[in-house]
């Protein structure tokens, strides 16, 4: 099973990025679990038309109880099992406690014995990497981490914080980072910025991902832009990230890593 964990600043572009995986990897043949890890609750919504799941937070507020598997979780796009964490009610309590009892809860329903899924994808808010964001990290939900940013100096910043992060948990044996995605927003000398700051920390560039207004475009019209045309080069973007890391991960097996 390849556990993914995709972290950035919020409005960076992580839920798309992970998203356009999701689907890339459905249609490629895997089963694929999205799970968003953001009080915004919307990680999905592209896979699901534009109508989002009921979050688990939200659930566990309104009726007072634990859900079933099938009261918190829809089937997106290309069968992509969808399910948001939520978060607790605005000025009121910690959205990183949202993330433990969402992943406690999943435990307890034996979500990935039930499903076995071939791919997981946890969708997390990386401006602030406390306790409960940092959860997929050193829990071991998560065998490898994905940081989405652009050039934008608040991005870099959120990124290196992620990075410190993971850095943290190094000796022992959590979750690595696999790679850096380039989430262009086309400001001066982005490129350079990035490299540099990955090659700074020693991790590769694992896609570099245009600005384009066709990923808007769908999105407008609850779609993922794999969904609303794979061919679009854009799509291409998203479908050689999703091939180079079940390559990754087969290369990481092979030599008993994972």
């Amino acid at each position: 099973m390849l556990k993914i964990a995709i972290y950035g600043k919020g409005g960076i572009g992580k839920s798309t990025v992970t998203s356009n995986l999701a689907a890339a990897f459905a249609t490629m043949g895997k089963k694929v679990i999205q799970i968003g890890c953001d009080p915004k609750a919307d990680s999905t919504i592209s896979l699901l038309g534009g109508v989002g799941v009921t979050p688990v937070m939200n659930y566990m507020r309104e009726y007072d109880r634990d859900p079933e598997l099938e009261e918190i979780m829809k089937i997106g796009f290309g069968g992509v099992r969808c399910i948001e964490t939520g978060g607790p009610t605005p000025g009121l309590g910690c959205a990183g406690r949202g993330i433990i009892t969402t992943f406690k809860l999943l435990d307890d329903l034996h979500l990935f014995e039930r499903e076995k899924p071939d791919v997981v994808l946890y969708d997390v808010l990386g401006d602030v990497v406390c306790g409960g964001f940092a959860v997929p990290i050193r829990e071991g939900f998560a065998g490898e981490i994905l940081i989405v940013t652009s050039g934008e100096k608040m991005a870099l910043y959120a990124a290196n914080n992620i990075y410190t992060a993971v850095k943290n948990f190094e000796d022992r044996s959590y979750a690595k980072v696999r790679g850096i995605v380039l989430n262009r927003r086309n400001v001066p000398e982005e490129e350079r910025k990035v490299r540099d700051f990955a090659e700074e920390r020693g991790i590769p560039i694992a896609a570099d991902i245009p600005r384009s207004d066709d990923i808007n475009r769908y999105e407008d019209g609850g779609k993922t832009v794999i969904e609303g045309d794979p061919t679009l080069p854009v799509s291409r973007k998203f479908y050689e990230l999703a091939e180079k890391l079940l390559e990754d991960g087969e290369k990481d097996r092979e030599e008993g890593l994972f």
